[in-house]
């Protein structure tokens, strides 16, 4: 059986220290390169935890923190990790899943409800443009708050205002990621049923490596001056 667990805890491979420092596109396609069968077991393994479904915010949460060690070209034992990053954030995930359905489900509904009363009356432009700004603010925050919590040990509160901060001062590297995670859901519609497999191996976990990609820099500049942005878990 040593070749079931090497599967899930060997290390993956990791960058020459030889090697020219890359950037950008270039960069990711050097990690997916490197990682992709990691991020593919890392979609098996969060499908498997989320079965129950309670789990599942929890799970979110695990694979945030295996995608942000890749990102970061850490040592990845992808299962001890993965559960482990489960275990010390079962609560607030869950915490973050009800806040963020709650805050998304209210800003879908006064966009659709002002958006109908907008094709009527003009005055009611406002509220909608309102409404959608809040909305996207909030999916970034919820977000960023993610990558903020499996960066280091603090606070929720603290997590809150760094994440709102974050989304505030660099919306546009979040905005890009959710941007990859849409445009894979839509590959997986339009492709169907080629890419009836696509959830199943690569959806969720490559999403959750644009999510982290997307939010390194970002979260770094935030963080860096406490000297929090690449504390150890």
């Amino acid at each position: 059986m040593q070749w079931l667990e090497a599967f899930w805890t060997k290390e993956g491979k990791g960058i020459p220290k030889d090697a020219p420092a890359k950037t950008g596109l270039a960069l990711i396609a050097d990690i997916l390169r490197r990682e992709w069968w990691e991020l593919v077991k890392l979609n098996l393994l969060f499908l498997a935890a989320s079965l129950p479904v309670v789990t599942l915010p929890a799970a979110l949460f695990g694979m945030a923190h295996v995608c942000r060690l890749i990102v970061e070209d850490r040592n990845v034992y992808l299962l001890r990790d993965f559960l482990e990053a489960m275990r010390d954030h079962a609560l607030r995930a869950s915490l973050w899943a009800i806040v963020t359905t709650g805050a998304v489900s209210a800003g879908i509904y006064a966009i659709i409800t002002y958006g109908t009363y907008a094709q009527d009356a003009l005055i009611y432009a406002v509220p909608l443009t309102v409404s959608l700004v809040a909305s996207v603010f909030v999916a970034l925050t919820s977000s960023y708050f993610v990558m903020v919590s499996v960066t280091g040990r603090r606070s929720v509160g603290v997590n809150i205002r760094q994440a709102a901060l974050v989304a505030l001062l660099h919306p546009l590297p979040m905005l890009a990621a959710l941007a990859v995670i849409a445009l894979l859901w839509l590959a997986h519609i339009l492709f169907y049923p080629v890419s009836v497999f696509m959830p199943a191996m690569v959806n969720f976990s490559f999403g959750m490596f644009a999510v982290a990609f997307g939010a390194q820099w970002a979260v770094a500049q935030v963080l860096a001056p406490s000297g929090e942005a690449f504390e150890d878990r």
